[in-house]
């Protein structure tokens, strides 16, 4: 399985966990030529920017990790184009889920 497929199954098994919290996904791999957000969901009035982080096993760390300040940066600056673009007047938040095993089961959830 290549990386793309498998960041692409991570995603979507982010996605169901999120679908069964009750958020409702607004959009997958969302990108423009400056930045990408790998799901935008929405939970009642707020829309959540959700980086998903896979790791087949926690030999190099967690997937959340990887979540430096300066991907902290870009989260925000991607967040800020895609809510301008969809007119969001609304309450948002940065999050992250990191997936581990070849069963790609969600580890960890987190608001930033």
């Amino acid at each position: 399985m290549s990386t793309t497929d498998i960041g692409k199954q991570a995603e979507r098994a982010v996605a169901e966990y999120l679908k069964k919290q009750d958020c409702k996904i607004k959009d997958y791999n969302w990108r423009t030529k400056w930045c990408e957000i790998d799901i935008v969901a929405q939970k009642d009035e707020t829309v959540f920017f959700v980086e998903v982080k896979y790791r087949k096993t926690a030999n190099q760390g967690d997937g959340l990790d990887y979540i430096t300040p300066k991907k902290l940066q870009q989260m925000a600056f991607a967040a800020e184009v895609w809510m301008a673009e969809n007119n969001w007047q609304g309450e948002y938040a940065l999050a992250a889920a990191s997936i581990r095993s070849e069963n790609f089961e969600v580890t960890d959830l987190i608001e930033l």
